[in-house]
């Protein structure tokens, strides 16, 4: 179930017709609604059609680029609402970021935990990350390979200002269903078990997964938070590369 988005409504209009729509997909999969989260994807888009849709109720903004993060932070409406980071994340871009988001979803390396490690103490803070999984085990793709999961878990354990909080993943590109919904069940599997470790410092409250064309599947398949842009703000624009 997705939305496509037409230029004579609003902003706010297809935020409610979105939510409506994740409502939908959470009854007919049994699940309570209120425990899955809308993130708007802002990559690309500019701060005042992001502050259209902070104030027609998104709590949760998911940014993609640091500089572009940085370009548009001290104009967002930013009272009530969390920005997490979902792009990769170059150590060196690190300390961009580090004061303006709550949540790193894109956590895929040591040396970036070390950074995200060194940053939090440095400005006295702790931070909760999500692990990218490469669900996939796609060589073009980062993340995490899910049998080099528990290894990576493990030494995670080491580092007191960064809280694992879940995991995130964005699967192949296919046409086939069928195999789309293998990714998702995978992941959620991979969520589950990983769970019932009981691993000290880690905790899987968040699965997010799922974007614009595929967020019904996802939830379907036990995401919390979908990542959903241009079925909320149109098609990208990539005038230049940032």
């Amino acid at each position: 179930m997705t939305v496509s988005r037409s230029d004579d409504n609003s902003i706010a209009h297809t935020v409610r017709c979105i939510s409506d729509h994740i409502r939908e997909a959470c009854v007919s999969c049994g699940r309570n609604p209120a425990d899955v989260r809308f993130m708007a994807v802002t990559k690309t888009v500019d701060a005042a059609r992001v502050n259209e849709a902070i104030d027609a109720g998104i709590t949760l903004l998911g940014e993609n680029k640091a500089q572009e993060l940085c370009a548009k932070y001290e104009d967002y409406h930013k009272s009530g609402v969390e920005i997490h980071f979902i792009g990769h994340l170059q150590t060196n871009k690190v300390r961009q970021i580090i004061d303006k988001v709550t949540m790193v979803q894109s956590l895929d390396s040591i040396p970036l935990a070390e950074e995200l490690q060194r940053q939090c103490e440095k400005h006295q803070k702790h931070l909760d990350c999500l692990v990218e999984v490469n669900i996939g085990e796609e060589q073009t793709k980062s993340g995490i390979l899910p049998e080099l999961l528990p290894r990576f878990l493990e030494q995670m354990t080491n580092f007191d200002r960064i809280h694992v909080r879940g995991m995130m993943a964005i699967p192949p590109i296919c046409e086939d269903i069928v195999q789309k919904e293998h990714y998702f069940s995978s992941m959620y599997q991979l969520f589950i078990d990983i769970g019932e470790k009981k691993i000290d410092n880690i905790n899987m409250d968040f699965l997010s997964m799922g974007m614009s064309d595929d967020y019904s599947i996802a939830i379907k398949h036990g995401s919390n938070l979908v990542r959903i842009g241009s079925a909320l703000f149109g098609r990208r624009n990539y005038p230049n590369k940032i």
